[in-house]
């Protein structure tokens, strides 16, 4: 099996359902992704640059999407911290995803590539 592929399959429920499902919601987000095992995460590169990729966070264990180009995005639910290049949105594994929410911040970041 492929890092990429263990990755999504080794995490034990919910998180293994919502990072799949996190990856679908990305992949339908935009035809041209391209997802790949990149600096051993799984990203989804744009104009062969990362546009985001996904992680768990060690404390809470929950998913996030790690947004490339995030600090340059408003909204409320990016956290930024410290990060020079990423912003995260932190996902519940135990509620349903917005969707809308998600692509939202995507259409603000996809306007930082063009």
């Amino acid at each position: 099996m492929k890092p990429i592929d263990n990755f999504y399959l080794d995490k034990n429920e919910p998180v293994k359902s919502c990072l799949l499902a996190l990856k679908q919601i990305i992949l339908n987000y935009n035809i041209d992704f391209e997802h790949r095992w990149y600096y051993k995460l799984p990203c989804f590169m744009f104009q062969n640059q990362i546009f985001c990729y996904l992680w768990v966070d060690k404390k809470s264990g929950f998913p996030y999407i790690a947004v490339g180009k995030g600090v340059k995005i408003e909204h409320p639910d990016l956290i930024k911290g410290k990060r020079t290049f990423t912003s995260l949105l932190m996902i519940n594994p135990n509620e349903d995803i917005s969707v809308e929410k998600v692509y939202e911040i995507f259409d603000k970041a996809i306007a930082l590539y063009n």
